[in-house]
């Protein structure tokens, strides 16, 4: 009987030991878990906010408040928001470079042929040339006229750099656009009558009155640039059109010619600095090949938009609107 007893207190005992244990094991893993849980969310929502603070795209959105059980969900959304981002960001910074070097390669071959031209002239000059009446003269007015297209390029750098800098303030006032364009067409007569183009205002007698709101010199550069472009890459005995049309709230001014028009794949590329279609037709003829990235930066800065449209043999037509003055 009192072996009995004992017995039955040592598994009493030992059956309490083990419920003891367990409760202790559970209330301890319970502790150690919550600590565990508590640790973990803290340093991960502080990897969450260093994420929010650190992240640059404009896109993604940044809760103010989030719970435990989506914090994983939404750091992983963000960084792959982020790694999408970023490898754009990539891209364009590559297109950028590749644009950089092109643009410094076309600086200074544009700048390199005055340069060489004006420094063979003086170098001839320089070596008894200066003697010979047949060429000093000469020597010396090809020199100068190689200085003035250097000045050109200088200058014309000097305006895109203070555009896309936003540095050049315009002096928006309203004027007539119908009076400048025939003012225009007027001061380049001459220059049309060399290369046999006759430009025109189409119709003659319509919008007599046609007042806008914008920077009248800006405005001038714009259309001496266009019809001096059209004039250089019209057709002999070619023509012209210059049309003003009403819109509402805005005009749009059209510029076409008959002349040899561009190829579909040039006109993505129209508006760069120093792209040229025909490289050396375009240096024969002249000017910097920044006229028309200049037009574009000029009618932006206006808040306005200009597009092209041609095809090869068929002519070109540049159109860019302004609006009404109130």
């Amino acid at each position: 009987m009192t072996l009995i007893l004992g017995i039955n207190n040592i598994n009493y005992y030992f059956i309490y030991g083990i419920s003891v244990f367990v409760i202790l094991f559970f209330i301890g893993f319970s502790v150690i878990n919550y600590s565990l849980d508590r640790y973990f969310y803290h340093n991960i929502r502080t990897i969450y906010r260093s994420i929010l603070q650190l992240k640059t795209s404009p896109s993604a959105s940044i809760p103010k408040k989030i719970s435990d059980d989506r914090v994983l969900d939404e750091i992983n959304r963000i960084l792959i928001e982020w790694e999408k981002y970023n490898k754009e960001e990539i891209v364009h910074l590559k297109e950028l470079e590749t644009f950089r070097k092109e643009f410094l390669g076309n600086v200074s071959h544009e700048l390199k042929t005055p340069i060489f031209t004006i420094q063979g002239y003086i170098h001839t000059l320089l070596d008894g040339g200066i003697e010979d009446q047949d060429i000093n003269i000469l020597y010396l007015q090809k020199a100068a006229k190689s200085i003035d297209r250097l000045i050109s390029i200088v200058d014309d750098l000097e305006s895109i750099s203070k555009l896309e800098a936003g540095e050049l303030i315009l002096e928006n006032r309203t004027f007539d656009i119908h009076d400048l364009i025939l003012d225009v067409i007027e001061s380049l007569e001459l220059k049309a009558k060399e290369s046999n183009v006759i430009l025109m205002l189409v119709p003659e007698n319509s919008l007599q009155k046609s007042y806008v709101f914008a920077d009248k010199d800006r405005i001038r550069q714009v259309l001496v640039n266009l019809l001096v472009n059209s004039i250089k890459y019209g057709k002999r005995n070619g023509h012209t059109k210059i049309a003003i049309e009403d819109y509402g709230d805005y005009y749009t001014i059209e510029i076409s010619d008959n002349g040899i028009g561009i190829e579909k794949l040039h006109l993505g590329r129209l508006f760069e600095r120093f792209y040229r279609v025909d490289k050396s037709r375009s240096r024969e003829q002249g000017g910097t090949g920044l006229g028309l990235a200049i037009v574009k930066h000029i009618i932006e800065a206006h808040g306005e938009k200009i597009s092209v449209e041609s095809n090869s043999g068929e002519g070109t037509t540049f159109t860019f609107t302004l609006k009404k003055s109130r």
